[in-house]
């Protein structure tokens, strides 16, 4: 009985040391990040990454903040699903079971969605970086929208490129649950304001690095302005390719690939001469954005995109709400956060959100901004 006993006891011991090595140390809070860090969006994975990893140094430089009386740093646990939504689940399940996330960013709208048909339940907080609108109409509880939903893109981009560009639209978005929703949405808003589709040829951004097939399909009808848009680095190839092959025409750009990153792998601003897209941190005039710039191009020596600076300033949001409520529980969090970006530090916020809406999203003001004479160039919505 008494060997019986004690062999019970070590196996206890024994478990319990799995469990807390699996999970966060004493005085350590993990958060999970699940997003491509491979194939062709690995790029764009990386630059939502790298704001959330200066978040954590500058959270943890500063003797991290109070839990329960204790000082609390975080470890930020992420893992590569490739832009698949089915292996952003796997992961989610892992960093729960693993690491004991109180929370999960996710940058693609497949892996959000796939994530919301358990998170309740498995009691993690969702931070959504995808400005899909449907994902705070869900009604799902423990969800945060990061960025402003695209609709708002949606009108302004064709109300401009239809004013000033034409009315042939030719169609060569992504193939991804994302751009296919963004695309539906742009053709429909196209044609209920007189303008033509006159080619639609979705494209994998994802695997293909060669898109002379596609861009040739859409060409070959003249059309006066091109949809085009994922991931910015073969967003950029699309644009160069099409520019090879004669088009002259203006881009709507979808809000996933920013203006200036694409203009580096397409070969210039020249190359995007015309093209429309979401206004690029690059082109934010307020010292909270200044401020960011300045501190992100020293850490990692180059310019930050949306995704970087949209994701830093939530990471920092969560953990002042941890810090105000001495919890890590995602109900309280998820109440917390719009309080915590009022009252967080305006530095650690470059697009100054102040407000959550009740269903979860963060509220940021629509932009648009036009290549104009090889100068992006910030335009005023209507």
């Amino acid at each position: 009985m008494k060997i019986a006993k004690k062999l019970g006891q070590a196996v206890a011991t024994v478990t319990l040391g799995m469990s807390l090595s699996a999970g966060a140390m004493a005085g350590e809070v993990n958060i999970g990040f699940t997003g491509p860090l491979s194939g062709g969006a690995a790029l764009y994975g990386e630059n939502t990454l790298s704001g959330l990893r200066m978040a954590v140094e500058e959270i943890n430089a500063a003797g991290g903040f109070d839990l329960n009386g204790e000082k609390t740093t975080v470890n930020l646990v992420s893992l590569d699903d490739r832009y698949s939504p089915a292996q952003a689940a796997t992961n989610a399940k892992r960093l729960k079971q693993e690491s004991n996330v109180s929370a999960i960013f996710v940058p693609h709208s497949g892996g959000i969605f796939a994530l919301q048909d358990f998170n309740e339940k498995d009691d993690f907080l969702l931070m959504a970086y995808s400005s899909v609108p449907s994902i705070t109409e869900k009604g799902n509880s423990l969800t945060l929208r990061i960025p402003p939903t695209f609709d708002g893109y949606v009108r302004a981009f064709t109300d401009y490129a239809l004013e000033h560009q034409g009315k042939k639209l030719g169609m060569g978005g992504a193939t991804h649950e994302y751009a296919k929703i963004w695309g539906s949405m742009v053709k429909k808003e196209w044609e209920s304001k007189g303008g033509e589709v006159v080619s639609d040829t979705p494209m994998d951004y994802n695997k293909s690095a060669d898109f002379f097939t596609g861009v040739s399909r859409i060409i070959a009808e003249a059309p006066d302005v091109m949809f085009v848009g994922g991931a910015s680095e073969p967003t950029g190839l699309v644009v160069q390719q099409a520019r090879q092959m004669g088009f002259q025409g203006g881009f709507i750009v979808m809000d996933q690939a920013k203006i200036d990153e694409v203009a580096k792998v397409a070969g210039g601003l020249d190359m995007v001469e015309g093209a429309i897209g979401v206004v690029p941190l690059s082109v934010y005039e307020t010292d909270a954005a200044k401020d960011f710039i300045e501190r992100y191009k020293a850490e990692y020596g180059k310019m930050p995109g949306s995704e970087a600076a949209y994701n830093y300033l939530a990471l920092h949001a969560l953990v002042e709400a941890m810090d105000a409520t001495e919890s890590t529980d995602p109900k309280t969090l998820r109440a917390a956060v719009g309080d915590a970006l009022k009252s967080m530090d305006v530095s650690k916020n470059p697009y100054e959100v102040t407000e959550v809406t009740e269903n979860g999203g963060f509220v940021t003001e629509t932009t648009l901004a036009v290549v104009k004479d090889g100068e992006i160039v910030r335009e005023e919505i209507d």
